[in-house]
């Protein structure tokens, strides 16, 4: 537990550090969640990537009775690892002032990322199937959109600060 405390401190030292030319343009939890939530989506993009081209090869994933694009198939996989990352840089970094319980911010969390799994699933069903783009623009572009919603959504719902909650 110590270790993950140090992870912390060093994490937000960095994104202190790092916030100083910004500080008059931009309020620190927000610049928190860009820094986080676009560390997050870089790792989410790059496991899709390695997922796609290297796991899957871009071929069907075959379970037998049923068989998944390689694109839906590739954020499957990578949804579960980048859902745990999102929340814990979430919760312990960027909306630390939240008065609310870590059950009920899980619960919400889950369910707001539920949302930004359908518009997932959508955006890329549109842009690679319908549109003729390549996964991985598709998966940024995608990405882009489901972020803007994301940040709302966390501040004024999932993670609400005390003075929110009446």
């Amino acid at each position: 537990m110590e270790h993950l405390r140090s992870l912390r401190d060093i994490i937000l030292s960095l994104i202190a550090w790092t916030y100083k030319p910004f500080k008059k343009i931009v309020p620190e939890e927000t610049f928190r969640y860009a820094v986080c939530g676009g560390s997050n989506t870089a790792f989410d993009i790059s496991l899709y990537f390695v997922c796609y081209n290297f796991v899957l090869r871009k071929q069907l994933l075959n379970l037998g009775f049923f068989a998944i694009k390689p694109h839906i198939a590739s954020f499957m996989i990578v949804f579960p690892i980048t859902f745990t990352s999102g929340f814990l840089l979430a919760k312990y970094i960027t909306f630390t002032q939240s008065a609310l319980r870590g059950r009920i911010q899980l619960f919400r969390y889950g369910v707001t990322v539920f949302v930004c799994i359908l518009l997932n699933y959508v955006f890329l069903k549109l842009f690679v199937e319908y549109f003729g783009f390549f996964p991985t623009p598709s998966k940024i572009l995608t990405s882009g959109l489901v972020v803007i919603y994301s940040y709302f959504s966390q501040k004024h719902y999932t993670f609400k600060k005390h003075t929110e909650i009446n």
